[in-house]
């Protein structure tokens, strides 16, 4: 393996609080970064940089972890052009339009599945993604489900079975049987594909006694618990998700004063998805709310056919910054630090010594500009384990 420094960076996001100016973002002026194989060796000013096999000037742009986008849905296939339509044209959104990507997706083959995923993370790829979570839930049958954990797994480790997405069309009439398929055969078929077990509970989903049960038994199965919770309504969601000790509840739309002091004073990280907010014209999160009451808070895309058909983190950072009260600083360091905490990871979301060396380039002299500037493709360059990407 040889060695690399990256130097000339004139803002380098590292976050470390040990490093540069101290902050929650360790931030580094006039910085380098060395990269020894697939992992970050050094970081620090330019001028102390250590020696190294190879040099690359970074042309006075600034450097971030690359994103960990720890909530997507990207195993799926057609898309729900006309449904998002309507809804812009006044029809409200529903968990039922989800029964629409089901029957094409059942329909699919493994490879035309498979080249949808590969496809859409390319794309995130492409935007700064370097660490990705995905789902299941699509499916909703035993054969399905499996084959969805399958496909994802060839790509990426944090993978997630969300058989309990919504009832199956198959059991309409019929949810407890449903609910015992997902913790019986399906779970079985499921669990070692998946490192994570995940639940929809909402109205029109899956109710709390209900999502409890789903999740107690994948955690038997020794799964780790993640929740959609209180997206669309208050709900049990979030209290369930702390008392579980998930590592993520996801939208954390609708809060009581309850679930912000639970999630404050647990271990849950409150994953933020404002991807589906501005596709659904739904109500923001508050995160200003959370952060002040000390919640750890993660960014994400939602990427999925339905609600929230991007794959781009710089677009959901300014949604944040914009719409739901983050500063930049804040929502970078959700969008990159916060989702490895999310997906119980510390080897990604920084760029200190040990880290993995996974970074963006921007065409930016500070990480501000991702915010600053909505819409613009502001990644020129990413590096993944140390392999610098297109240009």
């Amino acid at each position: 393996m040889s060695s690399t420094v990256i130097t000339n960076i004139a803002t380098l996001v590292t976050n470390d609080p040990s490093l540069g100016d101290g902050s929650p973002l360790g931030l580094v002026r006039d910085a380098a970064v060395v990269i020894d194989g697939d992992h970050v060796a050094w970081t620090g000013e330019s001028s102390k940089a250590p020696a190294t096999d190879n040099r690359v000037d970074a042309g006075g742009r600034a450097v971030i972890p690359g994103f960990v986008d720890s909530h997507s849905h990207l195993v799926f296939a057609g898309d729900r052009t006309e449904e998002f339509n309507a809804r812009m044209s006044g029809r409200a959104y529903s968990a039922g339009g989800i029964r629409t990507t089901v029957a094409a997706t059942r329909a699919a083959t493994d490879a035309e599945l498979e080249a949808n995923l590969t496809r859409y993370l390319a794309e995130a790829l492409r935007q700064g993604t370097t660490t990705f979570e995905t789902k299941s839930g699509y499916g909703l049958t035993v054969a399905d489900e499996a084959r969805a954990l399958r496909i994802a797994a060839a790509h990426t480790d944090e993978v997630t079975y969300l058989g309990a997405h919504i009832v199956s069309p198959d059991h309409a009439g019929d949810p407890a049987a449903y609910v015992a398929l997902v913790t019986g055969e399906m779970l079985d078929a499921c669990a070692p594909h998946a490192r994570w077990i995940d639940v929809f509970c909402e109205k029109g989903a899956f109710d709390g006694d209900q999502a409890r049960e789903i999740l107690t038994a994948g955690m038997a199965k020794g799964l780790l618990p993640r929740v959609h919770a209180n997206q669309l309504s208050h709900g049990p969601g979030v209290q369930l998700a702390v008392e579980l000790d998930a590592a993520s509840a996801d939208h954390c739309t609708h809060l009581t004063d309850a679930d912000v002091d639970a999630l404050a004073n647990g271990n849950t990280v409150a994953t933020l998805l404002p991807g589906a907010e501005f596709s659904t014209r739904a109500q923001w999160p508050d995160a200003r709310r959370l952060l002040d009451a000390g919640v750890t808070v993660a960014l994400s895309t939602d990427c999925n056919p339905g609600s929230s058909f991007t794959s781009s983190v710089p677009f959901c950072i300014a949604l944040a910054v914009r719409d739901m009260g983050m500063t930049p600083d804040e929502a970078v360091w959700a969008a990159t630090a916060g989702g490895a905490r999310a997906l119980r990871r510390d080897d990604v979301g920084r760029l200190s010594p040990g880290a993995r060396a996974d970074l963006a380039v921007l065409d930016a002299p500070s990480h501000v500009h991702l915010a600053y500037r909505p819409g613009v493709p502001l990644v020129t360059e990413v590096w993944r384990r140390g392999v610098r990407g297109p240009e």
